[in-house]
């Protein structure tokens, strides 16, 4: 069986919790795809967000992870990109949500307001949630911009 690739992304803020989330991951026995950055050297957040953001858009059903310290402006940038649901959380109940009622596909992390441990039960919770489709799916459907 071919293991689950998580593409993987954040900017310097979020660059020490990217490196203990692939840690993470790696032992829970996910393959792991690291778009950077690679260093806590001050870098600009759209460089790693659309990578990851590209990657989540063209694989159906894949889910990634952003992070940055805030969430916003790496969040903000995937959310551009049209198949991209990006979710700004930082309780496992949002993470949750995001899965099961907005079909979220890229869970992201605001480092500076939350710990490690946080985050590693926000990874869980993301990645073993279902979509409930439903109600929600019209609601899902409604996201992308009619052109």
């Amino acid at each position: 069986m071919q293991k689950q690739i998580i593409p993987i992304g954040a900017d310097h803020a979020g660059f020490h919790l990217k490196q203990a989330l692939i840690n993470y991951l790696i032992n829970k026995g996910y393959e792991v795809k690291d778009f950077g950055c690679h260093s806590d050297v001050s870098i600009d957040y759209p460089d790693y967000a659309h990578p990851v953001a590209t990657m989540v858009e063209e694989n159906e059903g894949m889910l990634g992870i952003l992070i940055c310290g805030s969430g916003n402006g790496i969040s903000m940038t995937a959310n551009k990109h049209q198949g991209v649901r990006s979710a700004l959380c930082w309780k496992k109940e949002i993470a949750e949500l995001a899965r099961q009622h907005n079909d979220a596909n890229i869970l992201t992390l605001p480092a500076r307001f939350i710990s490690e441990e946080e985050a590693k039960e926000m990874v869980d919770v993301f990645f073993s949630t279902a979509f409930e489709g439903g109600r929600h799916q019209g609601r899902v459907d409604k996201i992308a911009c009619a052109y």
